[in-house]
């Protein structure tokens, strides 16, 4: 089980990704639009990282919903290869089948 904090600073970070998501997709679009003056693109560069650092989609880490874990992460479950397992032998995950030779 991972450590209480840090799966509530990633929640944090989803909450606050989705908020500025709008806002930061705008002024990426001005700053790398090469039609613009290079002053407006610049103002839109410092206005992007004014946003918080968090809000930034590429630091969430992708943990387990069941665990917490950050490693040996499977995207199609949302699970770690830990809790994968456990689930799968007990038979709550339709369609997963262990295998056996």
């Amino acid at each position: 089980m991972a450590k209480k904090s840090s799966i509530e600073k990633n929640k944090r970070r989803r909450r606050m990704a989705k908020q500025y998501s709008g806002r930061r997709g705008r002024l990426k679009a001005i700053a790398m639009d090469k039609t613009k003056p290079m002053e407006e693109r610049f103002a839109a560069s410092l206005k992007l990282a004014e946003l918080p650092r968090n809000s930034a989609p590429n630091r969430i880490r992708n943990r387990c919903e069941v665990t917490g874990r950050a490693r040996a992460y499977y995207r199609k479950h949302k699970l770690s290869r830990i809790a994968l397992r456990e689930l799968g032998n007990k038979g709550l995950i339709p369609g997963l089948v262990k295998s056996s030779w």
